[in-house]
């Protein structure tokens, strides 16, 4: 399911209904450890995601602080 290119947003949402769908046992175990598995590769897409735009801001913040030194 990630192999494919998602949106931060589309795959947070994939990763909710898939957690819902597991806390709500409505899967087999088979189903349910496939799932778990996605999710797993979901979370760390999303958390990769989230890091990299960390990492934007903090860059971005410290460039404004650079140029509130120089003023």
């Amino acid at each position: 399911m990630v192999k494919e290119k998602k949106s931060f947003e589309q795959s947070l949402d994939d990763l909710e209904q898939l957690v819902s769908s597991l806390e709500h046992g409505e899967l087999g175990l088979d189903d349910s450890i496939e799932k778990f598995e996605e999710g797993v590769k979901l979370y760390k897409f999303c958390k990769d995601q989230l890091g990299k735009a960390e990492k934007k801001i903090t860059k971005l913040t410290e460039s404004l602080n650079e140029v509130n030194l120089e003023e």
